[in-house]
């Protein structure tokens, strides 16, 4: 796929990347406070695409993620999704949900219920992006 923008990153935030992923900070204060996306490096459109020990790869680092995220966020709940429709190149959300935040309990996608408020620890990125380097 031409001009993809999971395969060619213009500005992101790196967490982890290694040979075969990367996990992105998605930097939508609008959507979500505490949103990553895990991505695979190679442009694979589905996830039967992967070989299984691909996919055991790709899901141990969401599952990470969210292990993580919740430790470090205290989250109320952690929404995992794939959809891949307008990229199709393997990714998975990662997006950490509050009771204060503007969608909750819809989807971050949905109408916005109130004005966002949550506020997280401002060390939080770093902590993430730590835990999961020295895993």
């Amino acid at each position: 796929m031409l001009n993809c923008p999971l395969c060619e990153p213009q500005t992101e935030t790196v967490l982890y990347q290694n040979e075969q992923l990367r996990v992105i900070l998605v930097t939508d204060q609008v959507l979500a406070p505490a949103y990553c996306r895990v991505i695979w490096q190679q442009h694979v459109a589905e996830m039967t695409d992967l070989s299984e020990a691909e996919r055991q790869q790709l899901m141990d680092m969401v599952y990470l993620v969210e292990h993580h995220m919740r430790e470090i966020l205290q989250p109320k709940k952690i929404n995992l999704a794939s959809f891949g429709t307008m990229v199709p190149h393997q990714h998975w959300h990662v997006i950490a949900r509050f009771e204060d935040d503007a969608y909750y309990p819809d989807s971050i996608w949905s109408n916005a219920h109130h004005h966002h408020t949550s506020t997280l620890p401002d060390d939080w990125v770093q902590r993430l992006q730590t835990a999961l380097q020295t895993h």
